[in-house]
């Protein structure tokens, strides 16, 4: 597969087959990860891969509690909420057979003048999300399907997932990555925005 057409089938999958993902792809996956860009080389990353029942379980009533408070902070109608709540916990979105949830730990950099501290912290945000890109082409490559969490990441959620994991408070979580075989339809949507109105040449 090249690199364009994982870049296009990479998709947001909110639907997974009730089937286990092998070992060694979740390995690869982590494998690819670690391959992004890291700030100042410090690798500040680390991967927790939920797959008991227990945690899975957990982790996706926390999906769709957390969705909950995002859509009532955007002040969506309690109707649309209702909605959400059949599609997660009814009919199983996000229900995945493993969750990868992507940390970094705060403190950490080369900086010695606190007033980088931000800075490095921003760093080694973006260095995640550049390993979970490419942790997400690489499962398009394998035949899996995925999706970026971010709500996960409001404070109480944070800290029961760090919990779950043992880590300790100086750990932050970027996101979690529900992993699993697809069962929707792989779509491609064209972009809202064009080139010239998200693009500057000076």
């Amino acid at each position: 597969m090249e690199l364009k057409e994982a870049i296009s089938k990479r998709v947001s999958i909110r639907y997974y087959e009730n089937r286990e993902v092998e070992e060694e792809k979740v390995n690869a996956l982590i494998e690819a990860a670690i391959r992004a860009p890291t700030a100042s080389g410090l690798e500040n990353w680390f991967f927790v891969i939920y797959k008991s029942e227990q945690a899975r379980k957990r982790i996706h009533e926390i999906m769709f509690e957390s969705h909950i408070e995002y859509y009532q902070a955007r002040g969506l109608p309690e109707e649309k909420v209702k909605k959400l709540k059949s599609k997660i916990l009814e009919n199983g979105m996000y229900k995945a057979p493993v969750y990868i949830g992507v940390f970094i730990e705060r403190g950490i950099g080369v900086l010695k003048d606190s007033k980088y501290t931000q800075l490095e912290f921003i760093w080694a945000i973006e260095s995640a999300a550049g390993a979970i890109e490419n942790l997400m082409l690489k499962a398009v490559e394998l035949g899996l399907g995925t999706c970026y969490i971010g709500v996960t990441s409001l404070d109480k959620y944070q800290k029961e997932l760090r919990e779950m994991a043992g880590l300790e408070d100086n750990w932050y979580l970027v996101g979690v990555i529900p992993v699993g075989y697809p069962t929707e339809r792989i779509s491609p949507r064209a972009r809202r925005k064009s080139l010239d109105t998200i693009m500057r040449v000076v």
